[in-house]
This record gives C-alpha cells, sequence and structure tokens, in this order.
C-alpha cells in the first residue's frame, strides 16, 4: 500500500492561487495537512490591476474547512517579500509551486514590447525572483520541492502566443538546471504542462470541454510532485482532464560527414532524410548523452 502524501510539517507557497488552478492546488494542500501562503496580485489575465480578495476569498476557503493558510497580495516580481512573508507567517518554506501567469496574445506582428515584456515579467521573471528567494532556505534544511508551470503553448507552439510559448518553454529550461543543481541538497524540480478551464483559457476552449477540465483534475499530480514520497527530478508533465502523461525529449540518429574534409549544403540536402529519420531515436537526458553521437562522429573521422 502506498503511504499517505501528507504536509503536516511542510510550508507550501502557491503563486496565482486566488483562481483556477492555483485556487485548486492550495485547496488541495491544504486539506493533506499543508500550511499554505496564498498568493495572488488579483491582477486581470491581461496582467493589469490589483485586488486582494481573490487570495483572501482562498484564505477563508481552507480556514473554513479547518486548514491553515495565509494570503499574500504582492507581486511574484516581489518574490523576496513573498517568502519573506512565509517565513514570517510559517518560519519555514519546504515548497514552491509557480503558478502565476497571464495571457496577452496576439500575432506576432501584431505584438508590442509591453504585451512581450509584461508575460516575461511575469511567467519568467517571477518564477525566478520567488524561486530564488527561497532557495538558499531550502538548500540549508537539504529539503525541497520546486514546481514550474509550462504549456502546451511552450512544448508545440501555438497561432498568437510567441511570448506566452517563450515564457513557457524557458520555465522547462529553469526546471533541467535546477533540478541538476538541486539534487545534492534534495531539491527536487518538476514542471507540469496543465490543460485547465480557468478565466486564463475562457473562451479558447469550446464551452462543452471547458466545463470538464476542471482545474481540480490537475491538482493531484501537483500535490504528488511535492511530496517527499515523489522521487522524480527534471520531469514534465502534460495534465488534464483526468489523464496525466511524462513528457520527454526525442531525436533522430542523425547522419554524420567528414570535419576534416568539409561538406557542402548539397551534402546535407542529400542526407536530408536520414537527418529527419526517428526510427531508433535517441532520448538523451543530459548534455553528456546528447553530445555522445557527435564525438562518435569526430571519433570516427580523427582515425
Amino acid at each position: 500500500m502506498n503511504e499517505s502524501v501528507r504536509f503536516e510539517d511542510k510550508v507550501v507557497i502557491v503563486t496565482g492561487a486566488g483562481g483556477g488552478l492555483g485556487r485548486a492546488h492550495a485547496l488541495l494542500f491544504a486539506r493533506h495537512g499543508a500550511r499554505v501562503l496564498v498568493n495572488d496580485l488579483g491582477g486581470s489575465t491581461q496582467g493589469e490591476g490589483a485586488n486582494a480578495s481573490a487570495a483572501d476569498r482562498v484564505v477563508a476557503e481552507i480556514r473554513a474547512a479547518g486548514g491553515i493558510a495565509e494570503a499574500n497580495h504582492d507581486s511574484v516580481t516581489d518574490g523576496d517579500k513573498l517568502v519573506q512573508n512565509a517565513l514570517d507567517a510559517f518560519g519555514r518554506v519546504d515548497v514552491v509551486v509557480n503558478n502565476a501567469g497571464i495571457l496577452r496574445d496576439k500575432t506576432f506582428h501584431k505584438m508590442d514590447d509591453a504585451d512581450w515584456d509584461l508575460v516575461y515579467r511575469v511567467h519568467v521573471e517571477g518564477a525566478y525572483k520567488v524561486t530564488r528567494a527561497a532557495w538558499p532556505h531550502l538548500r540549508e534544511q537539504n529539503y525541497g520541492r520546486v514546481i514550474f508551470t509550462a504549456s502546451t503553448s511552450g512544448i508545440y507552439g501555438n497561432f498568437g502566443q510567441s511570448n506566452y510559448g517563450m515564457a513557457k518553454l524557458g520555465l522547462y529550461g529553469l526546471t533541467r538546471t535546477l533540478a541538476i543543481e538541486g539534487r545534492k541538497n534534495n531539491i527536487l524540480v518538476n514542471a507540469i504542462a496543465p490543460t485547465g478551464g480557468t478565466r486564463m483559457t475562457e473562451g479558447l476552449i469550446p464551452p462543452q470541454v471547458f466545463e470538464q477540465l476542471k482545474p481540480e483534475l490537475v491538482s493531484p499530480l501537483v500535490v504528488y510532485l511535492a511530496s517527499a514520497q515523489c522521487a522524480e527530478t527534471a520531469g514534465l508533465f502534460e495534465v488534464g482532464g483526468g489523464w496525466m502523461g511524462k513528457v520527454r525529449w526525442e531525436r533522430s540518429l542523425g547522419a554524420g560527414f567528414d570535419p576534416r574534409s568539409g561538406f557542402s549544403p548539397e551534402d546535407v540536402a542529400a542526407h536530408w532524410q536520414q537527418i529527419c529519420d526517428f526510427d531508433g531515436a535517441a532520448h538523451p537526458q543530459d548534455n553528456i548523452e546528447a553530445l555522445k553521437e557527435m564525438m562518435a562522429n569526430l571519433q570516427k573521422y580523427s582515425l
């Protein structure tokens, strides 16, 4: 029988927790015994304005159910203040769930700097600031769990979301590196690419599907990834509608050319089918594995 997933001695920060996915995460963490810092600036889905009531309502829900929570109304770009709030309220930080996000969708030729910069600031800089402020505390206690929220728009691309896709896939790059750096201090780092019916996706998903994509169907994965029982790190998981699966990079075996004698664009064209053939594809787990084919090619032609 699996050990129960509990968080009685743990403090969890959930950003963007005033509604949607973040609210669902915060409520489930609290039901599993965590003390939760519910962060939400309370702005619009486009990153405008602020309203303290969003985070306050979720805290009230948690307390009404017998849980322990505090509200935080800072912007995620003020991550040091946010983390200090958790330390002042609860004395420690164990889990950071970077969930806060906005949308400013436009096709690339219509996008202006404000659309690009604000999405970057909330998703990438905000997640960096909160995680960076918590990182020394996680290292010192030799324990931590960090969850980043990526997106299928970053993995696969999506029309009108160049800014959002850039930010979301960037967070997976951060996930991979922090997983390497955090491992020796028992800090595990993973990313999810969720699909949920929230105010950010309302109008983008057909109504009959929207109603079925409840945010609560994403949160069990987040809570498990944040638990002491989970040993996963550097993972990326698509999740939504009661389904979840792990995503990994795949690369063709490629084609090798003689680096001494050189090769031409015509040589590349002649081998294009082989370069793009995924039969027997490799799945590199790190930079060392990723370089194996290139190093083998260099060795082949150095003899």
